[in-house]
């Protein structure tokens, strides 16, 4: 942090939503934490849907989800909540140092939250929605970290406001979340009442149909529900938000956790809110990227790398190999110009043939580290050839391909052949096509989709569907 307190948001609703004093508030969770049941679920939570109002009215039914986090550790916490102060277009990630409570600060993942931020749009990297304000300042993030303070203990936040619900705004930011989020040890947060002011009996209608379609596991179905007024959720961009980020990082199922009214804590049944908890799933525990087995990219001019640069990462490539015989642990050097997070495939010839050749699209670490791993797993892990000796070392060519990162493609006329490598992504599906077999097959760029379609194990026409993501990249090789 810059230890610039300016940067660290100041919190709003302490005292009035829940206790101010440290010691106060620590004995409050604790106590709600106390008084529910953990839930048995099978599966790992990757995100969370909870109330916000104050901690007397919607806190024990919050805690019915913050308690599945017990023994649980999480890099980084993403929480998204609506706006209830200032409306505005798009999303806000919030840009500065932290989040304080009077539990302390809240560090903010910087790296993170300007990765999510650079993705679309609609997306800042501000300070809109986050402001404490002159009277009263946006509640619904903020109440969420004193729960996470005690349960987790340290972690990092990407605080974002939604400044509108809409479908134009939610489904840039799940995709920007999941395209963000893969690979890393992150919990997805979404803040979020139900229906308000209704009377008890008109609240639970309204609210079991919400119930309903959160647990159907479809955000179009939710929006759809919010938008035709058969149910209200104040927060329904953020819970449709993480529930279709949460689907494309490959979240199994969505189980209710808990439900309540505010007239259960204050006996007025004529006009109540809803709080309703509820966890999204996984089947896995966070891992990282997973390596693509492939061949070598296209070959472009490599002129974002200098010939040092070039000759670094080569001796990256083959000193990781090397150790590996050795029986050593390698960390390569911490180049500072190497440290973009970039996808990279090593290729390994010998006599000019394919001797393996494994890759990331998608790294999540700096590019010295990415070559240097995937140096090791084409060398003794490629499944299609044994693992090379230390006499055909001697005899390898390395090669490296540095891949530019994904791009969207909204317009199929953008895509090259011979250019561009090809990725789509519908569903729990997914498939790569390297730049050169459309050239090497002499596909024209519609066959080209329809064969990623059926490496994604698709029918070869999905790239027509509404649904499907398609990204193109290319390749610097050297």
């Amino acid at each position: 942090m810059s230890g610039n307190d300016s940067d660290i948001r100041k919190p709003a609703v302490a005292g009035l939503f829940y206790p101010a004093s440290a010691g106060e508030l620590t004995k409050t969770i604790a106590e709600l934490y106390s008084e529910v049941d953990k839930t048995p679920i099978d599966g790992h939570p990757l995100a969370l849907i909870v109330p916000h109002a104050g901690y007397p009215y919607s806190g024990r039914v919050a805690a019915k989800a913050y308690k599945l986090l017990e023994g649980r550790q999480y890099d980084t916490v993403v929480i998204l909540s609506p706006s209830h102060t200032v409306f505005f277009k798009g999303s806000s990630v919030y840009d500065g140092d932290g989040y304080r409570t009077p539990l302390g600060v809240v560090e903010t993942d910087r790296d993170m939250s300007r990765a999510l931020a650079s993705i679309h749009p609609s997306i800042d990297f501000s300070r809109r929605g986050h402001a404490t304000g002159s009277t009263r300042g946006e509640h619904a993030l903020e109440v969420q970290l004193p729960f996470l303070q005690v349960v987790l203990g340290a972690f990092k936040l990407v605080a974002v406001v939604m400044g509108d619900q809409e479908t134009d705004t939610v489904r840039p930011l799940a995709e920007a979340l999941s395209a963000t989020l893969k690979g890393t040890n992150t919990l997805m947060v979404a803040s979020s009442d139900l229906s308000h002011f209704h009377a008890e009996k008109e609240a639970r209608r309204l609210d079991q149909v919400v119930q309903k379609a959160i647990e159907r596991f479809d955000s179009d179905r939710l929006l759809q529900t919010l938008e035709s007024g058969k149910g209200e959720a104040c927060g329904g961009g953020p819970i449709a938000t993480v529930m279709a980020a949460a689907r494309r990082l490959g979240a199994t199922t969505v189980q209710s956790l808990g439900y309540a009214t505010s007239g259960e804590s204050t006996g007025d049944f004529e006009s109540v809110v809803g709080y309703l908890s509820a966890v999204i799933v996984t089947s896995e525990e966070p891992s990282a990227t997973t390596p693509v087995i492939g061949s070598p990219p296209a070959r472009e001019k490599a002129e974002g790398f200098t010939e040092e640069d070039r000759e670094a990462l080569h001796k990256i490539a083959r000193d990781a190999i090397r150790a590996k015989f050795d029986g050593v642990e390698y960390a390569p050097p911490q180049l500072e110009n190497l440290k973009e997070k970039r996808g990279a495939f090593v290729t390994l010839k010998s006599g000019g043939q394919l001797r393996g050749c494994i890759g990331q699209v998608m790294a999540r670490q700096p590019l010295f580290e990415t070559v240097a791993e995937m140096a090791v797993a084409a060398a003794f892990e490629d499944p299609r050839f044994s693992a090379i000796s230390e006499e055909d070392f001697e005899r390898i060519d390395i090669e490296l391909s540095i891949l530019t990162p994904l791009k969207r493609v909204y317009d199929l006329e953008t895509i090259k052949v011979g250019r561009d490598g090809l990725m789509i992504k519908l569903d729990m599906h997914s498939g790569l096509l390297l730049p050169q077999v459309a050239s090497e097959y002499g596909w024209s760029t519609t066959v080209f989709l329809q064969q990623t379609c059926l490496k994604a194990g698709l029918p070869k026409d999905s790239y027509k569907n509404r649904r499907a993501e398609i990204y193109r990249f290319s390749a610097e090789v050297f």
